[in-house]
């Protein structure tokens, strides 16, 4: 197989802001047609690096070096319009010499009003800010390139959108280098993965899915390393305490290998931000919408929409771009009022909510004093935690905590936007695009959070992923103004519209939709709502389905009722099991001393592994015959 020939080097660069090095003597390439999604905590340098490898931001040492002639086109996080240009001139602009045809003006009309610009000879001034990043991502797209930068592109694109761009990726011939939050885009659209992390660059060959297998591999290595480094050192300690001499080769030798391992530099362990669930406990009385109507001129948003909320609601709000979303949570809120219809909020209603803006941060005070201005103490459980252990859980250390807002990263400020939110302690949660610019790892424990959170959610998101690991029913904005209710995450959302004949090109949704079984690949972290809905009671999950009888003359293309059921609930089995052998092992090593309990535990743990491994045999066999009968619907 010929080698890929590199396009574009980065040679021992570094980028120091003064208060902290974001990456310091980093190498590596990008070759022809690879598609490289770029990770890692929010802060840690991400838009930089893209930002240097774009020529529009100069390394502090390093060089980069381009391959003659190549032609680059970049997306920033936060695009900059040319003033006395309207959107139209602008896209137009990136499309110059030979590559302009006939019809350019055609192609980015077309583009443009893919992505929801309808107006394209509009001054980019009065765009909101999500119009001007798809105008902006319509003008990347467009410019000739062979390497095409993009940072956050999904951010303020709707399923529909998502999925436009998803297939165009796929089919774009150069090579690509991305920063995103949406996991099943960077799995679906990436072959290489880069991550950021101590101030290094690590590659991964492959997907996110497989970039997450690898990343493991890798920690068990250097621990393994590491408690074989530790044994040796322990052992060359002793050999010099007994009066070592380096009278000899092998003892000079011997020497430097034990100074080598005391100056040895330990692997870190990954910081983890761990929130226990604040909640303040919710009364009888929670939430009521009833019969409420909002309309805009001639343009109806929604309306006679009635709603009570539960407890233990996990609603996902979809739609697309401007149908009324966000309107309907500041209904909610209190802060719109509806044109008709009523809003009852209970009396321990305690409203949280993390809009698309982050509001409230002031940019002159500190980490901890932005906190400390919502609380100073938080309540999770039976732990009373202070506003600095929480900034310390949300990766904001002792320095970080004294550094001024207006100094943080656009993400960071995102994750302390959130930190606040949570330390009011609310019960009724509202969350408005809560995956624009948060990093993978923060977004993976709000929803291990959210997971264990004991009010009520609703979010509103365009991320499939995080839909379908959080949500448990889904209203979704129809075009006459309804709002529709599903049972499920957004994939069981989908699948009710494909069988209702309601899906557009390839199977998806008039309104986009996401990959095939998408709580299946949740990684293995956690049930996902596809676990929750097969908790549910029985009545509930098949709403969607009563009455409704295969057709005789029709192949079978999906599993039946009692095969999906199981499907939707393998995986929480599996999660379970795998906690009980894990706990299991934890306490086989606190009872070594204790023969018969160790005994127990043993056999105990041996009887709870051949039920996993059971149980994950039956759940390759359904996803192969979902996989199969995919195929067959696609026939």
């Amino acid at each position: 197989m010929a080698l890929l020939s590199t396009i574009l080097t980065i040679e021992n660069i570094s980028r120091d802001l003064g208060e902290r090095v974001l990456f310091e003597n980093v190498t590596a390439g990008i070759a022809e047609g690879e598609r490289i999604g770029l990770i890692g905590v929010n802060g840690t340098g991400k838009s930089t690096l893209l930002s240097i490898i774009a020529g529009t931001t100069e390394p502090d040492e390093g060089k980069i070096i381009r391959r003659n002639g190549l032609r680059i086109s970049y997306l920033p996080q936060n695009p900059v319009f040319q003033n006395g240009k309207t959107v139209l001139e602008h896209v137009v602009g990136a499309i110059s010499g030979q590559e302009a045809h006939w019809d350019t003006e055609g192609e980015a009309k077309a583009v443009l009003r893919r992505f929801g610009i309808t107006n394209p000879d509009c001054d980019p001034a009065i765009l909101s800010g999500g119009q001007r990043k798809r105008a902006a991502l319509a003008a990347a797209l467009l410019t000739p390139c062979d390497l095409l930068i993009l940072d956050e592109p999904t951010n303020h694109l709707d399923h529909d959108m998502i999925e436009w761009l998803q297939d165009w990726l796929e089919n774009f011939p150069g090579a690509l280098i991305m920063v995103t939050h949406d996991r099943y885009f960077l799995d679906e659209v990436s072959n290489i993965i880069w991550e950021i992390d101590r101030k290094q660059v690590f590659r991964y060959e492959g997907n996110y899915e497989l970039y997450l297998m690898k990343k493991q591999e890798r920690r068990d290595f250097a621990a393994a390393a590491e408690r074989k480094a530790v044994a040796l050192y322990k052992q060359d300690l002793a050999w010099m305490m007994r009066g070592a001499r380096a009278r000899s080769t092998k003892q000079k030798a011997h020497i430097r290998r034990f100074e080598e391992l005391r100056d040895r530099e330990k692997p870190e362990e990954e910081r983890q931000i761990a929130i226990s669930s604040a909640y303040s406990r919710l009364g009888g009385k929670t939430v009521e919408l009833r019969g409420v109507s909002k309309r805009y001129g001639d343009r109806v948003l929604f309306h006679d929409f009635t709603y009570l909320f539960l407890k233990s609601d996990r609603i996902g709000v979809i739609g697309p771009n401007g149908c009324g979303k966000s309107t309907l949570m500041r209904v909610i809120l209190g802060e719109e009022q509806p044109d008709s219809g009523s809003v009852e909020v209970g009396q321990t209603v305690k409203l949280g909510c993390f809009s698309q803006e982050n509001e409230g941060l002031v940019e002159t005070e500190t980490v901890l004093e932005n906190v400390r201005d919502i609380a100073e103490y938080v309540r999770t459980g039976d732990e009373l935690i202070t506003a600095s252990a929480m900034c310390e859980r949300f990766l904001f250390d002792g320095t970080m905590q004294y550094t001024p807002v207006s100094k943080l990263s656009g993400g960071e400020k995102r994750r302390l936007y959130l930190l606040r939110v949570l330390m009011g302690a609310p019960n009724v949660l509202i969350l408005d695009e809560p995956t624009n610019d948060l990093d993978l790892q923060t977004l993976r424990v709000l929803e291990d959070y959210l997971d264990h959170f004991g009010g009520i959610v609703i979010t509103v998101s365009h991320d499939r992923y995080f839909l379908d690991r959080v949500v448990t029913r889904i209203f979704s904005f129809e075009p006459d103004g309804t709002l529709r209710q599903s049972e499920g995450g957004y994939e069981e959302y989908r699948q009710r519209l494909i069988a209702e004949g309601k899906a557009g090109a390839g199977g998806r949704p008039d309104m986009g939709g996401g990959p095939a079984r998408a709580d299946a690949r949740d990684f293995g972290k956690g049930k996902g709502a596809a676990g929750a809905a097969a908790e549910a009671p029985a009545s509930e999950s098949a709403q969607g389905d009563k009455g409704k009888k295969p057709r005789a003359d029709r192949p079978k293309t999906r599993l039946s009722y009692k095969e999906q059921r199981e499907y939707d609930g393998i995986e929480a089995e599996i999660d379970e099991l795998s906690e009980k052998s894990r706990k299991l092992s934890d306490e086989m090593n606190n009872a070594a001393t204790d023969f018969l309990r160790l005994q127990a535990l043993s056999e105990e743990k041996e009887r709870v592994e051949k039920e996993l491994e059971a149980k994950i045999g039956r759940f390759m066999e359904l996803e192969e015959l979902a996989d199969s009968l995919a195929g067959n619907s696609g026939n």
